[in-house]
């Protein structure tokens, strides 16, 4: 067994979101800015794991600095506050969820079943502020201290969005899990003859200082993109655009079949293996090898549970 278990740092700590408890929808914790004038209802989401605390940090933030729209409406929701009111900076992880992955929660089968736990209640409640959204920013984290990257989907219109938004320095264009639907996926955002797009920021690790101002200033250009503020608006606290963009593309979740998946390395992301047949790792008794040349790893995952994606395969497109 390699490292993969190895403990990160805890350089952030959470913000108090109580004061946003009652927002002022019929949701807790759902806050909606109304400019009273036309244009795109844009929603951001944050601690969807509640061990993901950037993007608490950067919706106090927006409201700390009286963020109001210039036009359409704003939303901002903090998804799964019970987790995050959980969290423990002496056991991090243990505060991802309650029952469950709510970023597993987002299919039509789970929203409209018999499954009743702390996350698919929250989904369901979440579920008509979603529908409302033109567009959405899930803001999350990683396991791991890699580059951030923007997750925009299998389709054409969520690579161009990231385009468009000019940040971070990689694109991670996938299909997503086998073990469910995440929310940047939901509905017309995953729809090709839609107009409703989404994106998902990773910022960096969870509790990587840097995670914070990374996500504070995805969120601030992903606002003034959509037209909401100012394109002056704390233009100070943004980090220069990266001089250019990687898209990445998944062809393979690898998902966990056995009680027993190994890496054959300590991986952390973003591993270029450059000769197909490459050891990756066991799937119980089962090699798992690299499919094709230049294979790119994307978020090995410290969490191998059987039915779970341990890493992503992709490939650099042009």
């Amino acid at each position: 067994m390699t490292d993969q278990n190895a403990d990160y740092p805890v350089e952030l700590f959470p913000v108090d979101i109580t004061p946003y408890k009652s927002g002022n929808v019929g949701v807790e914790y759902v806050t909606t800015l109304d400019s009273g004038n036309p244009g795109r209802h844009v929603l951001i989401t944050a601690v969807t794991h509640g061990n993901e605390l950037c993007g608490a940090i950067a919706l106090d933030y927006l409201f700390k600095n009286d963020v109001r729209p210039l036009s359409g409406k704003l939303t901002l929701a903090f998804s799964n506050h019970e987790a995050y009111n959980i969290f423990d900076a002496d056991d991090p992880d243990a505060s991802r969820f309650v029952d469950e992955d709510m970023n597993r929660t987002w299919g039509i089968d789970v929203l409209e079943g018999d499954r009743n736990t702390v996350e698919t209640v929250r989904a369901r409640q979440l579920r008509p502020i979603i529908e409302q959204a033109d567009v959405l920013l899930d803001l999350h984290s990683m396991q791991h201290p890699t580059s951030a990257l923007m997750i925009c989907g299998p389709l054409a219109k969520g690579r161009q969005f990231a385009r468009d938004l000019a940040t971070p320095a990689y694109i991670v264009s996938d299909r997503g899990h086998a073990a469910g639907t995440r929310m940047r996926d939901y509905g017309g955002f995953g729809d090709p003859d839609s107009h409703k797009n989404a994106l998902l920021l990773e910022a960096g690790q969870h509790w990587e200082k840097s995670s914070a101002a990374v996500t504070i200033d995805t969120t601030l250009r992903f606002l003034k993109h959509h037209g909401c503020v100012e394109k002056d608006w704390l233009e100070d606290d943004q980090l220069p655009l990266p001089e250019k963009q990687t898209l990445i593309e998944v062809t393979i979740p690898v998902t966990i079949e056995t009680e027993e998946f190994r890496f054959a390395e300590r991986f952390t992301g973003f591993e270029c293996l450059e000769k197909a047949g490459t050891l990756i790792g066991w799937d119980g008794d089962d090699e798992v090898r690299t499919p094709w040349d230049d294979c790119i790893l994307i978020m090995p995952s410290r969490r191998l549970y059987k039915g779970q994606t341990a890493v992503r395969l992709g490939r650099k497109v042009d």
